[in-house]
């Protein structure tokens, strides 16, 4: 079973008057959208900055955080080394908020990013100290399989939040992929068009696929996929439930 949820569908935001925009498959509560939190996912945005713009300094308590550069250039900074820090394209930040952390970034000109919040169990989270890291882009797996390239992000960032994989797939041809039945798997087309089962799908669509130990992607364009994959049920209860 495949849920298809185009930009359309999903939540809007901004920031600083509109030099920061962003469609969220996944928003808060106030933003509308269709879709809700699921699995440990709590919130997902994929913000784009129209000029040099900086989003001020804010807290977060409990949530893991992942900012994924897609491209450009951003800073951020945040309470626990109290600088800035660049990331480029590629690059990944994570916050692992504990009892609590306050943080600001700095997206330059035509940069564009995901932030993606997972619930970890507030219950325990809450009571940890925060952490912070920054994770580059070359220190990530790359498997390559004809043309296509299937990179590999969670192996190398050690998030609390059960039983996630996140993976990112650039494909050039063809591409069969596996899925675990037990799974809730997440996928966001950052660009391209290619059919499922005769359906089309392309740039900015959100998919939730459940129930599917397989899907066959049929290329009409070079296409890169994003993709998590959750626990249907999580073992604990998560603040979006």
């Amino acid at each position: 079973m495949i849920r298809l949820y185009k930009k359309e569908a999903q939540a809007y935001g901004e920031f600083n008057l509109g030099e920061i925009i962003e469609n969220k498959p996944i928003g808060f509560p106030s933003d509308g959208g269709k879709l809700k939190p699921y699995s440990n996912i709590f919130y997902w945005a994929h913000a784009k900055a129209l000029t040099e713009s900086t989003i001020g300094l804010h807290p977060h308590k409990g949530f893991e955080i992942i900012t994924i550069v897609l491209e450009g250039f951003i800073q951020h900074y945040d309470t626990s080394i109290d600088r800035w820090i660049g990331l480029e394209k590629g690059d990944i930040q994570v916050i692992q908020a504990g009892w609590g952390i306050s943080h600001s970034e700095k997206l330059h000109k035509d940069s564009s990013i995901f932030q993606i919040w997972f619930d970890p169990d507030l219950s325990i989270s809450l009571g940890k100290k925060p952490k912070y890291r920054d994770y580059h882009d070359v220190n990530f797996l790359v498997n390559t399989k004809g043309q296509n390239k299937i990179k590999r992000f969670d192996e190398g960032i050690n998030l609390d939040s059960e039983s996630i994989e996140i993976y990112e797939w650039n494909i050039k041809e063809n591409q069969k992929i596996s899925l675990d039945l037990k799974k809730t798997h997440s996928f966001y087309v950052r660009s391209g068009l290619f059919k499922i089962n005769e359906i089309s799908y392309s740039t900015n669509d959100f998919m939730i696929i459940e129930q599917e130990s397989e899907i066959q992607i049929k290329i009409q364009e070079d296409t890169i996929i994003f993709g998590i994959s959750s626990p249907k049920k999580p073992s604990y209860t998560t603040y979006g439930s």
